[in-house]
């Protein structure tokens, strides 16, 4: 497999050298331009494979590069705790944390954010906004040492499904308020995982692309977590009443 370095600087070269034959396919066809059409598509038939290896290649490179930002910081708890670390962890994604009784944190532009925190290893963390990260299932494992985590935000998170949910049983003592909008690798199978949240008072499952009925699906959580306030789909959304049908005014029945 050539090194894909090498294929793009190849590549350059051949597309300057014949994009004079690409202009000229709006110009009238000729024996010349013709010969220097096919010439182009047989570099392109010569290098399919190189191509297809640079996509593979780039695709490996974003797993990997995915994967170095949820590994696990096993080294930073041993020395500051489980507190310092989740926040560290979720910091580094671009997100934001709280811890008890203190204000949020949160990078810069620049993904700079103060390192006062580093003290605070006995302070609980309560709150997390992960929203759009790129926390996967094996970062998940930073976040479920925080026992005491009431608030917890994963809108938007393009790595997170039903298999990252399946291990928030773990916050179940503490979750009160959990965000999964707009995840679109969650789907109703990940949802159900969620009867174990008792203590849940507020979920938002709005805009989940991979849920094939949203409206009956809001139904059945509402039933499997009934002390939770249940965000997503109107299920009466669209249902419109003919005038006819529109409730009328009627007096209250008078006790005899």
């Amino acid at each position: 497999m050539a090194a894909p370095r090498a294929f793009l600087r190849l590549g350059a070269r051949e597309w300057n050298a014949r994009a004079r034959g690409i202009h000229s396919m709006s110009e009238p066809v000729t024996p010349d331009s013709s010969r220097k059409k096919r010439t182009l598509l047989q570099f392109l038939s010569d290098y399919f494979h190189d191509i297809h290896a640079l996509r593979e290649y780039l695709l490996r490179k974003q797993i990997l590069k995915g994967n170095r930002k949820n590994r696990s910081f096993a080294d930073i708890q041993e020395k500051y705790g489980p507190y310092v670390t989740g926040a560290l962890f979720i910091l580094k994604q671009g997100g934001a944390v709280k811890f008890q009784d203190k204000e949020w944190i949160r990078p810069n532009e620049r993904g700079h954010f103060p390192t006062e925190f580093l003290e605070f290893r006995k302070v609980p963390v309560e709150a997390v906004d992960a929203s759009g990260c790129a926390i996967n299932y094996q970062g998940m494992s930073n976040l479920l040492p925080l026992k005491e985590l009431r608030f917890l935000s994963l809108q938007c998170c393009p790595n997170v499904d039903d298999w990252c949910l399946s291990r928030l049983y773990l916050l179940a003592d503490s979750l009160q308020e959990l965000s999964l909008a707009g995840c679109p690798q969650v789907s109703e199978r990940g949802l159900a995982c969620l009867h174990h949240l008792q203590n849940l008072r507020r979920l938002d499952i709005s805009d989940l692309p991979a849920v094939s009925h949203p409206g009956l699906t809001q139904i059945l959580v509402e039933e499997m977590l009934p002390h939770c306030e249940v965000l997503g789909t109107d299920w009466a959304q669209g249902l419109k009443l003919e005038p006819d049908q529109q409730p009328q005014n009627t007096p209250s029945p008078v006790s005899p």
